[in-house]
């Protein structure tokens, strides 16, 4: 089969590879994959950053996606061939005390599909049947493959964060995350408003709009009116930054009101920013990561209720057989969600 691999420690150096398809082990499941979706993480495995040196190349990325499975190891009981499911990719080692707890997404001994195993931009995969979620009857499989980070924005929103109805949410970054966040906040009741930069000014901050949501261009506006004007004065109940900028941390900052609550889903590195206000206004710095079996729950029955609109949302132009070309739209801007057709690589 083939599958779409990382292959030099340099950006770009995504090749199609030949490989052979995967074998279940006894508590595995052997997927067929349909659609995969490409993550900013993925983009950032193509820039070859920092945080991704650990992989060993050349690895198959992808890790958002949904499948058929094809074949269940001898130990599997809870998953059938024929069902379609999709992965929660981030797998805890079940030993360590973060596992014990329930939050094997923080475990310390942490493996990642996609980055520490070879993942979805391939024709098959492999998946423990214990990190399988079932899909829904009736769930476009393109709306399906988009469910992980769906989920990470419903923990984000509706576990980790106080949004309630009536809340004044500024959501900073309109990239895919920031406007899921946007419409799970508001499904829970908010008045949204999604912050961008001027390279978002032609199709994300629109694609906001289009969403129903307010947005502003920080490089242009004055934001102290802004945001006094948008509040009330009184700043936001709750900001997200989802812009993995070290830039959006200071300005969410100056956003939330006394007694507010910054969360953060983005990963940014190092930042910089002078604690001193928030201590004095009492502001609560909550950061949110990944996403466990409730989450990705309540992501498929927003999405059967259409709170979350995935398909004005997702981008099908795409494909893997032309990967760069995605690479560099999303990482421009000029596209939110690229979603794979992955059966081209089973022609």
């Amino acid at each position: 089969m083939r599958g779409l691999a990382k292959t030099r420690r340099d950006s770009g150096s995504m090749k199609l590879v030949d490989v052979e398809q995967p074998e279940p082990t006894e508590d595995e499941v052997l997927i067929e994959v349909e659609y995969a979706g490409l993550c900013g993480s993925d983009a950032g495995i193509y820039q070859f950053k920092s945080a991704f040196e650990r992989m060993s190349l050349p690895t198959i990325i992808g890790h958002e996606y949904a499948g058929t499975v094809v074949e269940v190891g001898n130990g599997v009981t809870r998953i059938d061939p024929g069902q379609r499911v999709v992965e929660r990719p981030i797998r805890g080692c079940g030993e360590c005390f973060q596992c014990q707890i329930g939050r094997e997404n923080i475990c310390q001994n942490i493996e990642l599909t996609g980055i520490d195993r070879d993942g979805a931009y391939a024709g098959y995969i492999t998946a423990p049947a214990d990190s399988l979620q079932i899909v829904p009857q009736g769930v476009d499989p393109r709306h399906a493959a988009l469910a992980e980070p769906t989920a990470v924005c419903t923990r984000a929103v509706i576990e980790n964060s106080r949004v309630g109805a009536g809340d004044r949410v500024l959501v900073a970054g309109p990239g895919p995350i920031g406007l899921l966040t946007a419409q799970v906040a508001e499904a829970q009741g908010a008045r949204v408003t999604v912050a961008g930069v001027g390279r978002d000014t032609n199709y994300r901050l629109p694609l906001a709009e289009e969403l129903g949501f307010a947005t502003v261009n920080i490089e242009e506006e004055d934001l102290e009116t802004y945001w006094t004007e948008d509040t009330d004065g009184l700043g936001y109940d709750v900001v997200f930054d989802t812009t993995g900028h070290p830039s959006g941390l200071p300005m969410v900052a100056d956003a939330v009101r006394k007694g507010g609550q910054i969360v953060l889903i983005g990963q940014a590195g190092e930042t910089s920013i002078s604690t001193t206000s928030l201590v004095r206004a009492e502001v609560d710095l909550q950061c949110s990561y990944s996403a466990l079996y409730r989450d990705f729950d309540r992501a498929f029955r927003l999405i059967a209720t259409g709170d979350v609109d995935h398909e004005t949302f997702l981008d099908d132009r795409f494909s893997l057989t032309d990967a760069e070309t995605a690479f560099e739209a999303f990482l421009s801007g000029e596209t939110c969600k690229p979603v794979f057709d992955v059966s081209v690589l089973r022609e």
